[in-house]
């Protein structure tokens, strides 16, 4: 058996559902597609996608000894439908990914242990891993690694997998056979492009972040454009009305680590009872998660604009008790949400 075989039978046996190879010099149009979408403004206040767009275009840039990427997907496909939650405005919609632990921390645990593996089985073989937290650009690479292809929503689905998965990259300095790239087989769906409440892409394949409720709820420091917070629903971190209506997610694989299983506490949690999380209740509470990196204040802000959207009545005094919060971006989002139910009234 090939080491690359053994590498894949490895990255299986550590919790992975796939494996692919490209070469760093693999994605060649990702410069100009990087620059259209950052001259389009598209990255909103992501300063960080430009400030490094040179080695995020280019992996050998990045690390020049690089010979091989291996790109791994591990999924974390929901038990329960994602769209459900939608149909209860009194409750907080969480993305799907956000609901238990950190992926970073568990994806990039697993990916350094097959690397520790790589290393052992090749002497002298070098390795560097990454989560979506340096500048690579994952799903390019996963394309042109076999995995599956950026749909018209961007993001990577799959024959085998759906949408529903992370992706981990381990760059390395062993030159291992490369697999065929996959192509685009989204045909005439227009799924993922139809349900985005803001409507964030403008064509498909291109998505305008500034207007996306993951990087609305997330991303966006201060004030909301008054324009899209009606459309932002219940939703208070992330989105997933776009993965969720792919029909190519009836061949999602179901997740094999416990933790992505969504919290009790997190699958439908009270808008009422999040709008009284103060600094160190909010830290507690979301330990280990990646919500916790938005911060209260943030956090709060969402579940505000959800409370204004929320047609309850009965949910005004949780925005009241915010009209004199000490941050100013709460205290805005606090007086809409009560201008717009008063006017129920």
């Amino acid at each position: 058996m090939s080491l690359k075989d053994r590498l894949r039978q490895q990255a299986i046996d550590e919790g992975f559902a796939s494996m692919g190879v490209c070469r760093p010099d693999a994605i060649p149009a990702a410069p100009e597609q990087l620059t259209a979408f950052l001259n389009a403004g598209f990255h909103g206040q992501m300063g960080w996608l430009s400030e490094r767009s040179g080695w995020r275009s280019n992996p050998l840039a990045l690390w020049p000894e690089a010979r091989s990427v291996i790109m791994l997907a591990e999924p974390y496909t929901p038990q329960h439908d994602p769209l459900e939650i939608l149909s209860h405005p009194k409750k907080g919609a969480i993305s799907v990914y956000a609901q238990n632990k950190d992926y970073h921390d568990l994806v990039k645990k697993r990916l350094k242990r097959l690397g520790r593996w790589l290393i052992a089985q090749a002497e002298g073989a070098e390795i560097k891993v990454f989560v979506d937290t340096a500048p690579v650009m994952e799903k390019p690479l996963a394309q042109a690694a076999g995995l599956g292809w950026q749909g018209k929503h961007t993001n990577l689905l799959s024959r085998k997998m759906g949408n529903w998965f992370f992706l981990g990259a381990i760059f390395t300095t062993l030159e291992l056979d490369a697999d065929p790239a996959e192509v685009e087989r989204c045909g005439s769906c227009r799924a993922c492009l139809d349900i985005c409440p803001t409507d964030a892409f403008p064509e498909p394949f291109k998505l305008d972040a500034r207007r996306c409720i993951s990087y609305l709820t997330i991303e966006h420091h201060g004030p909301v454009p008054e324009e899209l917070r009606a459309k932002m629903g219940n939703h208070i971190y992330g989105c997933d009305d776009c993965l969720a209506v792919c029909p190519w997610n009836k061949f999602a694989q179901d997740a094999r680590e416990i933790r992505y299983l969504a919290r009790d506490d997190l699958a439908a949690p009270d808008l009422s009872a999040l709008s009284k999380l103060d600094d160190p209740a909010f830290r507690e509470k979301f330990s280990g998660s990646p919500i916790k990196r938005i911060g209260r204040d943030r956090f709060v802000r969402n579940v505000l604009y959800a409370i204004g959207n929320s047609e309850d009545t009965a949910l005004k005094a949780s925005a009241e008790r915010h009209l004199d919060d000490p941050n100013e971006v709460v205290r805005d989002a606090s007086g809409w949400a009560v201008k717009r139910l008063s006017a129920l009234e």
